[in-house]
């Protein structure tokens, strides 16, 4: 089991955790002790997608290793700046998904709330690093719109709040949403997908917890994991505590050229996550999003790779392998 320390997560609070995080490349190379590799990132990729890391995601990363698996989710480079056919600004189709402002619904049941276009930390391979945030964000004007089409779609089910990060936002603003929507009858599941108690565990803070306890619904929390690596003693403890506010836990990753393209690191993955509690759920075939082409891993590898796992590994502990096509149903088994 990886060890739960104590949840007593830093005093200063998660907002100044995040407000500290490295935004200048040059820094974030120096700390991990790789300051003569400043020239491999272009100005150009900052500007197209701007860095952000938490230093608690950086002190998880190999001094001086260039490839080290955490540091390419987070390093822009020159990749990113390369035109290829095939990679375009919306992957899944979210713009012709969407239902109001904020809400976009794919799936049968489901509606998806993009809470915030904020994040704590700014993944190069990100499917939504192109989305227009500015004019499609659920939480503005008091979430009037998102709330009034969920309210008026009966079939829908189950809530998933997703982003940017929903959990970026403050405690109070998300009791605000839950509040607005205890009133909705059909609402039966809340699902939050959320980077943050990975990346910046002190985000699950007591204020956190007892909203979590108060709602009036099934909660699961699907955190997103790409590495063994990326769990230590602080995720174990925020793990710990989100679990014991009666979250279920799932893992989805995304499978990604020289961060985790291996059965080895794959296994660990799985396996560092269930010690912590979290199971895993997807693995997803990237999503096509300009500037993110390096990342690639092709479907024939990929289905390599999963059948490795399913060999290796008890079969609750491997996630489905998936891809996410625009007007598909439903993810895509691969």
């Amino acid at each position: 089991m990886i060890p739960a320390a104590p949840l007593s997560m830093q005093p200063r609070g998660w907002q100044q955790a995040w407000r500290e995080s490295v935004r200048d490349p040059r820094e974030l190379l120096a700390l991990v002790g790789l300051g003569h590799e400043a020239a491999r990132v272009p100005a150009g990729a900052l500007e197209a997608f701007a860095l952000r890391v938490p230093r608690g995601f950086v002190a998880r990363m190999r001094p001086g290793d260039p490839d080290d698996p955490l540091l390419r989710q987070v390093l822009p480079l020159a990749d990113e700046l390369r035109t290829v056919p095939g990679f375009g600004l919306d992957a899944v189709g979210d713009a012709a998904a969407r239902k109001a402002r904020g809400v976009i619904h794919k799936y049968e049941g489901r509606a998806l709330l993009v809470a915030t276009g904020s994040c704590a930390i700014n993944c190069r391979y990100c499917f939504r690093r192109h989305f227009p945030y500015a004019e499609e964000t659920a939480a503005a004007g008091g979430w009037a719109d998102a709330v009034a089409a969920i309210a008026a779609d009966r079939g829908i089910t189950e809530v998933i709040l997703s982003g940017g990060d929903p959990l970026s936002l403050a405690t109070r603003k998300l009791s605000e949403l839950t509040g607005l929507l205890r009133d909705i009858p059909h609402i039966r599941r809340l699902r939050i997908h959320s980077r943050l108690p990975v990346v910046l565990p002190e985000r699950v803070d007591d204020a956190l917890l007892a909203w979590l306890r108060g709602l009036p619904w099934p909660v699961a929390v699907v955190v997103h994991a790409n590495h063994a690596n990326e769990f230590d003693a602080s995720v174990g403890a925020a793990m710990a505590a989100l679990r014991g506010a009666g979250a279920s836990l799932l893992n989805q990753a995304v499978l990604l050229a020289g961060v985790n393209d291996s059965i080895d690191a794959l296994a660990a993955l799985c396996e560092r996550g269930f010690d912590a509690g979290v199971l895993p759920y997807y693995l997803h075939q990237l999503d096509r999003v300009a500037g993110t082409a390096h990342f690639e891993v092709d479907d024939g590898r990929a289905r390599a790779l999963h059948a490795a796992l399913v060999a290796r590994l008890p079969g609750y502990l491997v996630p489905r392998l998936v891809r996410e096509l625009p007007g598909d149903t439903s993810k895509r088994a691969l």
